[in-house]
């Protein structure tokens, strides 16, 4: 893999996932998104992979949540 590794994560909050994204960096991200949601948490999903891959995985995910609706 060329260049830093990124990770595609879920932050979830009491079980449920509020949001997905990729970062280079697992524990600020989660500490910036806890400003929001003290109690949430972040999950890796999978493993790292390279920029252009998590963000292709990161507009799925937003495609399939926008689809799904409330």
């Amino acid at each position: 893999m060329v260049g830093r590794p990124v990770y595609k994560y879920s932050f979830k909050v009491d079980g449920k996932i509020v949001l997905c994204g990729t970062t280079s960096d697992l524990l600020r991200r989660e500490r910036e998104h806890r400003r929001r949601w003290p109690a949430g948490r972040i999950e890796q999903v999978g493993s790292a992979t390279t920029r252009e891959d998590a963000w292709q995985w990161e507009r799925q995910q937003a495609k399939q949540r926008f689809n799904s609706g409330p």
